[in-house]
C-alpha cells in the first residue's frame, strides 16, 4: 500500500479525478485528497470523503496541529495533480505555497505527477510551456494531456487522459521500487581543464540528463550518490553529492566512491585532452599578432579505467554504464560509433545518444539507445530528460536483477 496526495484543481476535468481515486482505493492504496477552493464547484467534498475514506480540506488552517501543509506531503510516497490546470502549473512552477496543495507539493520529497488539462490556447501558451518545462527540470512528471474534445465546442489538444491511462501511466511509482536497496553512483555534467587561473577547455554540457538519472535512480529506491561536474541544474533531494572538477578530479572521486555500490553510470562529458602545463597567472596578448600555442595531453579513459580494475578489485560496481555522445561523419554512424565503443570499453550498458550545438546538450530532451554487452535486443527512448532517465534506470535495474524487471 502507498500513501498517496491527490490535488485536484478547478477545472472541469475534476470529474475524471473521482474515477481515479476510485481506481487507486481499490488498487489498495491510502489516498488523501487535496482540492484546491473553487474545486467544491465541480465536485464537492461530500464525493472526496466518501470515496477516499479521509477527511478533505483545502484549506491550510483546517487541522493546523497536525500542520497538514507539511504532514501530507512528508508522509506521502506519491503525489498527484489531476487535473492540473494551467494556474496551479504555474503556481508550482514559481514555488508559492498559497493554499493546502501548493503548500504541499513544496513540502513533499515524492515523486511528483501533474496531468494537465485546459484549452488549446492554454496548453500552447508560451508561460505554459516555459511552466512545464520548469516543473520537468526539477524532476515533475508531467503527463502530455490527450487531444479530442474540450469544453463546449472546441477540440484539440488539452484534454485530460482518461483515469484508466493515467492509473496505467503512473504503475511504476505504485509497484515496489526496482532499486529498492541497491546503491548507485551517477556521473554528470561536464570537466573542465584549467589553462590559467581565469580559463578552461570545456564542453557544452549542462548536466541535465545525469541529474534526470540521479532522480530517478532515487525514485526506483536506490542510494544514490552523484558526482557532479560543472551542473547548469539544482540537485534532486535525497542525493548524495560529490564535487569534481577536472577529469582527473573526477577520475579520482569515481575510484574512491564506487567501491561497494550495485551500478555506475558513466554520465559525465570528460574531456579527452587537457593542458599539458597550466599556466599560473593568467596568459597575456604579448603583441597583436602572436598567439599561445596550447600543447594538449590525454586524458586518462575512466571508463576503460573501471572496467580494467574491476577485474582484480571485487568491490567495484557490477554494473558499469557508460554514455556515448557522438556524432556521426563519413566513416561511420552514430550508432556504428556507439557499437564500436561498448566492444572497447567492455562495460555492460552503454547509451548512445547524438550530440550537437542544438542536440542533447543544455536541452530539454534527449532521444537515445541503449545497447548491452550480452547482444540483446536494443532499447530506445525519446522525450523529456526524466523520461529518458526513467527508461536507462529501469534497464538498469533489469541488468542488476537478472534481466527479471520488465523496462
Amino acid at each position: 500500500m502507498k500513501r498517496i496526495v491527490l490535488g485536484v484543481s478547478a477545472g472541469i476535468a475534476a470529474y475524471k479525478s473521482v474515477l481515479l481515486l476510485r481506481l487507486l482505493r481499490e488498487a489498495g492504496h491510502h489516498v488523501d485528497v487535496i482540492p484546491t477552493g473553487n474545486v467544491v464547484n465541480f465536485v464537492g467534498n461530500a464525493t472526496w470523503e466518501a470515496l477516499s475514506g479521509n477527511p478533505v480540506t483545502s484549506n491550510v488552517f483546517d487541522a493546523v496541529d497536525t500542520v497538514n501543509h507539511v504532514r501530507l506531503g512528508q508522509q506521502a510516497d506519491l503525489v498527484l495533480v489531476v487535473p492540473a490546470t494551467a494556474d496551479i502549473l504555474a503556481r508550482a512552477a514559481a514555488g508559492l505555497a498559497n493554499d493546502l496543495l501548493t503548500g504541499t507539493l513544496l513540502a513533499t520529497r515524492a515523486p511528483v505527477v501533474m496531468a494537465p488539462a485546459m484549452h488549446t490556447e492554454m496548453w500552447q501558451h508560451p508561460s505554459t510551456a516555459a511552466n512545464v518545462a520548469t516543473l520537468r527540470n526539477r524532476g515533475v512528471r508531467v503527463i502530455e494531456p490527450a487531444s479530442g474534445r474540450l469544453t463546449g465546442k472546441d477540440s484539440g489538444p488539452g484534454r485530460l487522459p482518461e483515469p484508466e491511462e493515467i492509473f496505467a501511466a503512473i504503475q511504476d511509482l505504485l509497484g515496489e521500487p526496482v532499486l529498492a536497496g541497491r546503491k548507485v553512483v551517477i556521473t554528470a555534467g561536464g570537466t573542465r581543464e584549467p589553462l590559467d587561473p581565469v580559463r578552461f577547455l570545456g564542453n557544452r554540457s549542462s548536466g541535465r540528463q545525469g541529474v534526470a538519472l540521479a532522480q530517478a535512480a532515487r525514485d526506483a529506491g536506490a542510494e544514490v550518490t552523484l558526482i557532479a561536474t560543472h551542473l547548469e541544474v539544482p540537485v534532486p533531494h535525497g542525493v548524495n553529492v560529490i564535487h569534481a572538477s577536472s577529469a582527473l578530479e573526477l577520475r579520482d572521486a569515481v575510484f574512491e566512491h564506487a567501491p561497494g555500490h550495485d551500478a555506475l553510470i558513466m554520465n559525465a562529458a570528460v574531456a579527452d585532452f587537457r593542458p599539458a602545463s597550466v599556466e599560473n597567472s593568467k596568459i597575456k596578448k604579448r603583441d597583436e599578432h602572436s598567439a599561445p600555442v596550447i600543447e594538449l595531453v590525454r586524458n586518462p579513459d575512466i571508463l576503460a579505467e573501471l572496467v580494467q580494475a574491476r577485474r582484480s578489485n571485487e568491490q567495484l560496481p557490477g554494473v558499469i554504464v557508460g554514455f556515448a555522445a557522438e556524432t556521426g561523419d563519413e566513416q561511420g554512424t552514430v550508432l556504428e560509433y556507439g557499437q564500436a565503443k561498448l566492444a572497447r570499453k567492455g562495460c555492460e550498458m552503454l547509451v548512445v545518444n547524438e550530440v550537437g550545438a542544438s542536440l542533447t546538450f543544455g536541452q530539454d530532451t534527449n532521444t537515445i539507445q541503449v545497447l548491452f554487452a550480452d547482444g540483446r535486443p536494443s532499447a530506445t527512448a525519446s522525450g523529456s530528460k526524466i523520461d529518458v532517465a526513467r527508461v536507462v534506470i529501469q534497464e538498469l535495474a533489469a541488468e542488476i536483477n537478472g534481466h527479471t524487471t520488465d523496462a
